[in-house]
């Protein structure tokens, strides 16, 4: 049975993509800070494991990591996708505290999550596996008002060309997925503001991911973007 870890899985994309391979029959670790939401996918499916954990924690991430381990014997793939938008303003009105808020979460917490898994797949035998990287049409232009979190899906990209580098003598594959405004609780807000904002159904993110982990090791999708078509991406300023 195939192994995914999945963070930011209680809500959102990370929930969707946990629930498509759960129904594909993939053993999937389920990672977030809401230990009841978690709790309520893994009574629906027995190949779910609920590991509440904050991203940003490394002693309780490296527990959650061996924790699923133990119970699989491998990784095959990380879906690292939790992160948080941050303050919507300019950037002399964004608090210190708020900015590293958001670079601790969509920076730090992905770091870690890929420093345990590169490890795990390293190491284990067979050898290899794979990083799927949530990024965000904001890894490559931004929206007005998101110096916060633009500027953390650009280090995103970064981390992604990285890890495919380094991760080559091990067969490791390293991905990222560029999503666009996929509907959820996260893009609500941004709905409520912003009445005219085109979306997409969430399972298209999850299908996108369920594609890019099914690959066999010798394949990579290097970059992926999915988005609502009429999303004004190529363009937007």
């Amino acid at each position: 049975m195939k192994s995914i870890i999945i963070t930011g899985a209680s809500s959102g994309i990370g929930r969707a993509t946990a629930e498509t391979f759960l129904d594909k029959g993939w053993r999937v670790g389920l990672i977030a800070r809401r230990a009841e939401l978690l709790e309520d996918i893994a009574s629906q499916y027995d190949t779910a494991v609920a590991l509440p954990t904050d991203v940003t924690d490394a002693t309780a991430m490296k527990a959650a990591f061996d924790a699923f381990v133990v119970e699989t014997g491998h990784l095959d793939v990380l879906f690292n996708n939790a992160g948080m938008f941050g303050p919507m303003t300019t950037i002399d009105e964004i608090p210190l505290d708020a900015w590293a808020q958001v670079l601790n979460v969509n920076v730090g917490g992905m770091f870690i999550a890929a420093q345990l898994a590169f490890a795990q797949m390293r190491h284990q035998d067979p050898q290899g596996g794979r990083i799927i990287n949530n990024g965000s049409l904001s890894a490559h232009v931004p929206r007005p008002n998101s110096v916060c979190y633009t500027t953390t899906k650009h280090a995103v990209s970064g981390l992604t060309k990285t890890l495919s580098l380094d991760g080559r003598a091990f067969d490791i594959a390293c991905c990222q997925l560029d999503i666009g405004n996929a509907e959820t609780d996260m893009v609500a807000s941004l709905k409520a503001s912003q009445p005219n904002t085109e979306t997409m159904d969430v399972r298209h993110a999850a299908d996108a991911v369920m594609h890019m982990a099914d690959l066999p090791l010798g394949a990579n999708v290097q970059s992926m973007t999915v988005m609502a078509t009429k999303m004004p991406f190529v363009g937007r300023g």
